[in-house]
């Protein structure tokens, strides 16, 4: 039997830190000063008007929030107008995408509606009053008048900025999104003014389950339609919607015509290492997976079952330890052992409106605990992600996940098939954290396979713009996914739906987990799992990165002629790293194949829905590291990840692409063109929207596979070129030969 290669390791060792290219030009003026004055001082005084019309309750210690819209040419952090805040005596509390046609943009022809940037701004009403003055009185040149002459708009926020529709007759559930300042600051002034504001209008907050996210205040109100108008003119309101529920919990069951049951394994677990949590609606009493559950959890042990949530927490982790059953068939040994966490109990059957923030309350205790490596969500929310807005689901989640240690896959829903052009068919919240991986369904793993017609498409909202991420069969109308029901014995029922796909993908991460042991993060885990997956010509909304291959496998082992090599490691702010590619000695011949995916954890900004990640890469491959320009610094570049083409075309000239957590790209190439090699990898930091001045190291993992036809032993080759610092990773357990299917 030929010996298996597993993927190669200690990657990490070919890097090192290189000192930075010049970098910078002037840049296009659009406005200049004397025009921005001119401009901008009918908006400020009108702004500065309305804002003192406000009810002094309305503006806590006399504080307002206007909203300053920047010239579609300057998006990028470089652009940011802090030091003309800095002298206004105003402050960025928040930011969001709109669509605007500018007056005249940096671009040949006439301006036509695209995305930019507007940013929330606080100050005192003092402050507002003088800004036309202040303007006036810059001095040409100075960063100040520079940066006023990016502002394309300058106006009051009014409640309709704030109100994102009403609640029903029956139901006056509100969440509401308030404004604090920077974290430096104290904000509890604001808070309490909001609860005073909101009593005196006879509303009600439930403080009690509010959860912060950011510099952004999130917190239940019961109110009426009139009291939700009142409120809208709060100062510091973000955003007031309905209280969306959670999706629903009864599984999409085809009644079977005859009773359909299935043979479960007699050993233990592959492997009791990956500590792995599925956080669900709780198991049955009586149910089959005893000799593989860690442990049960009821988070909240006053709460009854809901026995449509037991059948959903049921099937859920039965698709985790075994994957899809086949009906008289013996299932798969699971890789590891599972808790089970009820988060969903009988008051979603009551249809409690504030159930949404108690379940998200709950998932928050078991993510501050940092006891798992791996967690399945299959439920949230049922609303799909909005540009505009970041939800509280969202940004309380990947808050939690921003040192990459915990690998969290969550369901995308099931709502492919509503109203497409309303953007009712986009992935439901959480799916548009960027931390964690949003998995969608596909009909099968067959050649021809698709997406899964109830599965929920993207795009995203950019950071997070490819979604889901990957996608991994979750049943079909005629090729259902068969999991465990209630009862002693292993009895079977039909389903379809994300809510399998996601633990069923988060099966193949904690299989390679398995076999592989601790040498690999969830992170590297997370950047094999999209680095393995293949599209099948599928637009990128339908199915994101691509299917995960049912065999876990062909994620983990090369074949002939193949190298796949796993970098893992953390990256400085505003610093270069250099990672070289490896090659045989005597390089490589004939035409090759590239592959490579960056993943990296990021600190988020959930309040700057545009500017949501903090961190960013920049990542330059040079193929020919002596191919140098006369007076060039580095060696030419060629293009490889080109983020840009998921983006709106409008977008494409911006630094949105950069913002992204998962790059991922694969080129052919003449191997003769490879020398030395390199991705140098620049580490961008913002906050706010703007340059980050106290950021810290990110953890990054690089996956690189190169193919070469002509080199049927290049994994050989490469592990010889390299003897003193690349090795194989080898499992840590014994692999029996049945059992590593998906």
């Amino acid at each position: 039997m030929s010996q298996t290669n597993f993927l190669i390791g200690r990657g990490e060792l070919l890097t090192k830190d290189i000192k930075g290219p010049r970098r910078g030009s002037a840049p296009v003026e659009v406005y200049s000063f004397e025009e921005a004055v001119a401009r901008l001082h009918p908006e400020f005084t009108s702004t500065a008007a309305a804002l003192a019309d406000l009810p002094q309750a309305a503006c806590p210690h006399d504080y307002a929030v206007a909203k300053l819209t920047l010239n579609p040419g300057y998006i990028a952090k470089s652009y940011f107008p802090r030091s003309m805040f800095t002298s206004a005596g105003l402050s960025s509390v928040g930011s969001r995408r709109v669509r605007i046609t500018p007056q005249r943009w940096k671009r040949k022809g006439d301006p036509v509606e695209c995305s930019t940037t507007q940013i929330f701004v606080a100050g005192k009403r003092s402050s507002f009053a003088r800004l036309s003055g202040w303007a006036s009185q810059q001095m040409e040149g100075t960063d100040e008048a520079i940066e006023l002459a990016t502002i394309e708009r300058f106006a009051p926020m009014v409640a309709a900025d704030r109100i994102k529709g009403y609640a029903d007759a029956q139901r006056t559930m509100y969440e509401v999104g308030v404004h604090l300042l920077p974290e430096d600051s104290d904000s509890d002034f604001i808070q309490q003014a909001f609860v005073s504001f909101l009593e005196g209008l006879g509303a009600y907050a439930h403080t009690d389950l509010a959860l912060r996210g950011g510099s952004l205040w999130f917190v239940p109100v019961e109110a009426s339609r009139e009291q939700i108008d009142q409120l809208a003119i709060f100062s510091f309101l973000r955003v007031v919607r309905p209280m969306p529920q959670l999706r629903v919990m009864r599984p999409v069951v085809r009644a079977p015509s005859v009773p359909l049951t299935c043979a479960l394994p007699t050993q233990a677990p592959l492997s009791s290492e990956p500590s792995v949590a599925i956080l669900d609606g709780g198991l049955p009493d009586k149910h089959p997976l005893a000799p593989w559950l860690g442990g049960y959890r009821k988070l909240d042990a006053t709460a009854k079952d809901d026995p449509d949530a037991l059948a959903h927490g049921l099937a859920v982790t039965s698709a985790f330890l075994f994957g899809p059953l086949s009906p008289g068939g013996l299932a798969e040994r699971p890789y590891s052992y599972v808790d089970h966490l009820r988060v969903l109990d009988s008051r979603i059957d009551e249809e409690d409106p504030l159930e949404l923030y108690r379940t998200l309350g709950l998932i928050e205790q078991v993510l501050l605990t940092r006891q798992y490596e791996f967690i399945n969500l299959s439920l949230g929310p049922d609303l799909p992600v909005i540009d505009d807005d970041v939800h509280a689901w969202t940004s309380v989640i990947d808050d939690h996940l921003q040192d990459g240690r915990t690998l969290v896959t969550v369901a995308v829903g099931n709502n492919g098939e509503r109203d497409r052009a309303a953007g009712n068919a986009r992935v439901q919240v959480p799916a548009d954290c960027v931390n964690a991986l949003a998995v969608g369904a596909c009909d099968g793993h067959a050649p021809g396979w698709s997406r899964a017609p109830y599965s929920a498409i993207g795009p995203g909202r950019s950071p997070g713009v490819v979604k889901p991420d990957l996608v991994t069969f979750g049943g079909a109308p005629n090729h259902y996914f068969h999991a465990l029901t209630e009862g002693a014995k292993p009895n079977l029922a039909p389903l379809l739906g994300t809510s399998f796909a996601s633990p069923y993908l988060l099966r193949a991460a904690v299989g390679i987990r398995a076999i592989l042991g601790s040498h690999l993060t969830p992170l590297a885990i997370k950047a094999l799992l999209v680095h393995a997956s293949e599209n099948g010509d599928h637009d990128t909304p339908e199915v994101g990165w691509g299917k995960v291959p049912q065999d876990v496998m062909a994620i983990i082992t090369c074949g002939a002629g193949v190298a796949r090599i796993v970098y893992q490691g953390e990256l400085k702010p505003g610093k270069y790293l250099r990672a070289s590619l490896p090659l045989p000695e005597g390089g490589l011949k004939g035409r090759i194949k590239l592959k490579a995916t960056f993943c990296y954890a990021s600190p988020i900004d959930p309040q700057d829905a545009c500017s949501y990640t903090q961190a960013g890469l920049e990542v330059s491959f040079r193929p020919n590291l002596s191919k140098v320009k006369e007076e060039a610094q580095n060696a030419d570049t060629a293009g490889f990840f080109k983020m840009s083409k998921y983006m709106p075309e409008e977008e494409r000239r911006s630094d949105i692409g950069k913002w992204e957590t998962v790059l991922h790209a694969e080129k052919s190439m003449l191997g003769s063109s490879l020398q030395e090699p390199v991705f140098d990898i620049h580490y961008n930091a913002r906050t706010g929207g703007g340059a980050a001045h106290r950021a810290g190291k990110i953890p990054y993992a690089l996956v690189l596979t190169i193919e070469a036809a002509r080199h049927a032993d290049l994994y050989a080759e490469i592990l010889k070129a390299y003897a003193s610092t690349l090795v194989p990773i080898q499992p840590q357990v014994s692999i029996p030969i049945r059992g590593l299917s998906g």
